[in-house]
């Protein structure tokens, strides 16, 4: 898998749904980190991510810190509307993780706090609603794919 798209405490299933669906594609590893807003047998869920399931392996976390634990080499980017850096201005590589925040709250503060040399955020007009979680998702991802060259893809 050349990256990991991590959704902490996601709570909209169709916006889970079409990041699996993106994953599918991409051959990005999908990490969800519990509790979920939603059953993971959501018929929303489902939807969203249409006929791609059986191409992904999605891994479940009970925490954060579990995952982080899992893979203690990893880099972790994670999206926030208050990183200084946006998505565009790092380097990444295979393996790299992308970190995004439930929906209404985003990420945690500690969560921020010890990746604050690795936050990114997208750029959006001033006093605006954040993008779409699944669109963010897939923004970033097919910026990291395409600075390694779109490995596997067509």
């Amino acid at each position: 898998m050349p990256f990991h798209i991590v959704l902490v405490e996601p709570e909209i299933p169709q916006n889970t749904g079409n990041i699996a669906r993106t994953c599918s594609v991409t051959g990005v590893q999908l990490h969800l980190v519990h509790p979920l807003g939603f059953k993971i047998d959501d018929a929303k869920l489902k939807r969203a991510g249409l006929d791609y399931w059986h191409d992904l392996n999605i891994q479940h976390h009970d925490s954060f810190a579990q995952l982080k634990e899992k893979y203690p080499d990893g880099r972790f980017f994670c999206a926030t509307t208050k990183a200084k850096k946006t998505y565009t201005e790092h380097q990444y590589q295979p393996g790299d993780f992308f970190v995004f925040g439930k929906e209404t709250k985003g990420l945690a503060p500690d969560i921020l706090s010890a990746h604050a040399e690795t936050l990114i955020r997208i750029p959006m007009k001033p006093q605006t609603r954040s993008l779409n979680l699944s669109n963010s998702a897939a923004i970033v991802v097919y910026e990291a794919m395409r600075q390694i060259g779109f490995p596997g893809l067509e």
